[in-house]
């Protein structure tokens, strides 16, 4: 796929507010500091379109980006952040919970998991979550570019086999960098893919 413009969209506070589901999404989300704002940058050939930021938390709306005039990425507010209140996670989780389960044209939410360190916990129960919801996954392996490429397939390999307790077949899985584009055009590829099959309202 060839990326050819991508631009803010809107800004959301809760589901409802999102835009009208006559396109198909595609919506990021990750732990802290996992690098989703410079993928989605990087997948739309942009340095700025999605804020990056090293202070946990910067993302807290459902931020809607509109791609080749055809679809939308939609960058979510992560999880697992432990220097923001409680009571503010809660009401990003709520806004999560609500988008991701009342999107109708939601085709995937890719799951950024952090190649550099062990199978976390809320990674985990996060994926099994979705997966137990019927909600479409799939897995973007980040940051392979801060360690060899052995380190990198043995983090992968690991994650995997740890979600195998609870899945008989995996979801689709990603190895990217931002730095060095890698994944790019695998990722896009899957998107392209599953445009053919949106059916939405207007359509």
């Amino acid at each position: 796929m060839i990326i050819k413009t991508a631009v803010f969209m809107k800004s959301s506070e809760k589901a409802e507010q999102c835009p009208k589901p006559i396109k198909p999404e595609y919506a990021f989300i990750g732990r802290s500091n996992v690098g989703k704002s410079s993928l989605i940058n990087m997948l739309v050939n942009q340095h700025k379109l999605a804020k990056t930021s090293s202070t946990p938390g910067k993302t807290q709306l459902i931020n809607h980006f509109e791609v080749n005039e055809n679809f939308w990425i939609v960058d979510l507010p992560g999880y697992g952040f432990a220097r923001v209140p409680k009571s503010i996670t809660a009401n990003w989780e709520k806004m999560i919970r609500e988008y991701l389960l009342t999107r109708t044209n939601l085709m995937c939410v890719f799951i950024l998991i952090d190649t550099r360190i062990d199978p976390q916990e809320n990674d985990l129960t996060f994926v099994n979550w979705l997966g137990g919801q019927g909600v479409p996954i799939a897995l973007a392996f980040t940051k392979s570019d801060k360690q060899n490429v052995t380190k990198t397939r043995a983090s992968v390999e690991k994650f995997k086999k740890a979600l195998l307790q609870n899945w008989e077949e995996l979801p689709p899985s990603f190895i990217t960098s931002a730095e060095k584009q890698t994944g790019r055009d695998e990722v896009l590829d899957f998107i392209e893919e599953s445009n053919k099959a949106f059916v939405g309202i207007g359509k």
